[in-house]
């Protein structure tokens, strides 16, 4: 009796523990996720090439070449585009200079600067020139700084005085707002709005319509190249360096 006992409380106890196993899978079994049911998988549709906005193979444009200046004043054109490496400041202070060839630090100056650089370039000293007929003519200079005698560290400097030399030389044209009447090494002087003179040096180099010629010159950001022949009322048009004779000559006879 005391076998069966036994065999009965092992019996119980093997059910017991399958049942808390079968009770244990139940309770860490993951709940189902209900998927929707789908009648038709929606299809991708192709994928569009939009066409490139430009033509390939690609090709670059062509770098816009500056024009080469006439022969007479290849020089002084070469000297403008050399300033707009160099001088990138404007200073406007008294100082005194050397003399002959005298000149502020390139890396500065003023509108004046520029011209009288490319002129030393083109072989003229606008600050020997200009003292000189200073020396001959003072009265006929203007007189708006009270000076008493010519001053050559800053008479050359002041467009004023460059005016009245270049009248005085027989080198100034007719003022148009026509664009094809200024040639390259020609000299433009602009009245600013402030009412300052302002004087700059044309070039062969043309504006991006190709209506007009470009203007070297220093306003007050260092030397530079801009479409400005119009953009301010012009006040003088002077032409110190004109073609040679024999140069016209010698290109009537080749056509």
């Amino acid at each position: 009796m005391r076998l069966i006992s036994l065999f009965y409380d092992l019996l119980l106890i093997l059910l017991f523990a399958l049942l808390s196993y079968w009770v244990a899978q139940q309770l860490l079994r993951p709940l189902p996720i209900e998927i929707p049911p789908q009648t038709s998988i929606p299809s991708t549709p192709p994928t569009q090439i939009e066409p490139l906005p430009f033509p390939w193979p690609f090709e670059p444009s062509r770098p816009k070449l500056r024009p080469k200046p006439p022969e007479h004043i290849a020089k002084l054109v070469s000297s403008v585009y050399e300033q707009t490496k160099v001088t990138r400041s404007y200073d406007p202070a008294y100082i005194k200079l050397a003399y002959p060839n005298g000149d502020v630090d390139n890396s500065t100056g003023v509108c004046t600067d520029v011209v009288i650089r490319a002129f030393r370039a083109q072989g003229i000293d606008l600050q020997k020139q200009v003292h000189e007929d200073m020396r001959k003519a003072f009265k006929t200079y203007p007189k708006k700084w009270g000076l008493r005698s010519p001053d050559p560290n800053i008479d050359h400097r002041r467009v004023p005085n460059l005016m009245t030399y270049f009248d005085r030389q027989g080198k100034s044209l007719i003022i148009t707002d026509n664009p094809d009447d200024y040639q390259s090494g020609d000299l433009v002087v602009w009245e600013l709005p402030s009412g300052q003179e302002h004087i700059g040096v044309v070039l062969a180099e043309r504006s991006a319509d190709e209506a007009r010629p470009l203007i070297g010159h220093n306003v007050g950001a260092g030397t530079n190249v801009e479409d400005v022949l119009l953009a301010w009322p012009i006040r003088g048009h002077y032409r110190y360096f004109a073609p040679k004779l024999a140069d016209h000559i010698g290109k009537r006879l080749s056509h």
